[in-house]
């Protein structure tokens, strides 16, 4: 796979960029589920009701994110990206200034398919354009950015409510995604110097063949020292006329069919829309079920959901080590997803007498789901550089993700709301032990794909 000409300080530069813009998409998206129990009481509505527009995004996003994932493998991903975080912002400044379900609903619609077009062209940016070690490094630095977004947003909140209302987080959204947008642009196009993404592969792609007919040279030398010597002058000959090496191809980009040929495609995905349930379903209803279950006020049960995301860091990191130890994702995520379970299943004997327990099983569960995150949705793309289908292998994996998301922002609430928190509680730990089961399912099938492709790639 070509890469880019960058240094390993433009690398970590962009790292950080790539940090930034995963950040403020979080701030942009996920501050509508924060400030829900809020303005589900101010605009008084029920719970079905107000958790339509989270659907509308996740069902907008998770299709966008198909779309995205296409185009981001055939047009210049940083302008996606810009608009991408144009778009969302812009979308937060209708929301708030027309603050009604008929307008919220359709505009959270369109922030989702906005919202798309970051992910995709993000992954594919730091796959082509980092070793190695860097993309390492650049996955789990993602992932704690997102992480970082949301401690941001559920502790911050509750103070913007009691100070001067939950708009307050919106505008807050609207400056960041505004100027995050700036930012990128700006900086990638100093980086890339103003060139597409692809040309930048392109020029790289030629310095890799200037170097190799320098080895080439070397080796013509090699081959007079071995004469001079007396090891064989007809062989000696041989080498010297030897054509250096041609200069390295773009990967050829899989057929729509063999994409995912050899993958066990089907275990994969089932168990990222298992994953999307717990990961956005728990972060998204439990300020409600610690309102409902234990009478928090909504700034206090928004607070206690802050600690969910700071889990989510240790898990973020913990995850990135033991995979580096097994070298499997699916047996690392089929191991985070069972610790999940294990937390379902107990939380159940305390799920309406302690709070504070109740609190650690939702953060083992969603630190588990992170982990998984980082396995499936960021790790596993990497592993397709080789079939030039990074972007769009990102946005079917993570638009999965999202069918999850916007199954659990209805059914959750519809189970609540019908049959009580207990029966959502069992959910959560059914939804853990399936994710098990189907990965457990793939192990030996992904492992010998993947080992194949980094063969392929020389890693």
């Amino acid at each position: 796979m070509g890469k880019a000409m960058l240094s390993r300080k433009q690398m970590g530069t962009l790292c950080l960029l790539c940090c930034l813009v995963y950040f403020v998409s979080y701030l942009t998206r996920l501050n509508y589920a924060v400030c829900m129990v809020e303005i589900q009481a101010a605009l008084r509505i029920g719970k079905n009701t107000a958790g339509l527009p989270l659907t509308a995004s996740f069902l907008s996003y998770g299709l966008g994110q198909i779309i995205c994932g296409f185009l981001g493998d055939r047009h210049e991903p940083r302008k996606m990206i810009c608009t991408g975080l144009t778009g969302s912002a812009l979308c937060n400044l209708l929301a708030v200034s027309l603050p009604r379900m008929e307008i919220m609903i359709p505009v959270w619609f369109i922030n989702g398919l906005f919202q798309s077009m970051l992910w995709p062209p993000l992954v594919r940016i730091m796959a082509e354009s980092l070793d190695e070690d860097w993309y390492r490094k650049g996955c789990v630095w993602v992932s704690l950015s997102s992480s970082g977004a949301t401690v941001m947003l559920y502790l911050l909140t509750p103070l913007f409510i009691r100070i001067s209302g939950w708009k307050t987080v919106f505008y807050l959204a609207v400056a960041a995604g505004i100027a995050a947008a700036f930012v990128w642009f700006w900086n990638t196009g100093r980086m890339f110097g103003g060139r597409a993404h692809v040309e930048v592969k392109e020029g790289a792609r030629a310095v890799d063949a200037g170097n190799k007919s320098a080895d080439g040279e070397g080796k013509a030398a090699k081959a007079g020292i071995s004469a001079a010597n007396g090891e064989g002058i007809a062989a000696s000959a041989a080498d010297m006329e030897e054509p250096a090496a041609p200069a390295e191809t773009a990967p050829k980009k899989a057929k729509a069919g063999a994409v995912f040929a050899g993958v066990p495609i089907i275990a994969i995905l089932m168990s990222i829309i298992l994953h999307g349930t717990l990961k956005d379903g728990i972060t998204t209803w439990m300020p409600v079920y610690m309102t409902e279950m234990f009478g928090m006020s909504s700034s206090q049960s928004i607070l206690s959901t802050a600690v969910l995301p700071v889990c989510s860091v240790i898990s973020t990191l913990l995850s990135s080590a033991l995979l580096y130890r097994l070298k499997n994702e699916m047996l690392t995520a089929a191991l985070l997803f069972g610790t999940g379970a294990i937390a379902g299943i107990s939380m159940l004997a305390v799920y309406d007498s302690h709070p504070a327990a109740c609190v650690v099983m939702m953060m083992a569960i969603t630190g588990c789901m992170f982990g998984v995150n980082l396995m499936l949705i960021s790790r596993v793309p990497g592993h397709f550089a080789g079939r030039g289908n990074v972007s769009t292998v990102s946005g079917i994996l993570n638009a999965a993700t999202y069918v999850g998301s916007a199954l659990s922002t209805y059914v959750f609430g519809a189970v609540a709301e019908n049959t009580g928190w207990m029966a959502v509680v069992v959910l959560w730990g059914a939804a853990a032990l399936g994710g098990t089961i189907f990965l457990l399912s793939g192990i030996r099938k992904w492992g010998s794909f993947s080992s194949a492709e980094r063969s392929q790639l020389g890693r």
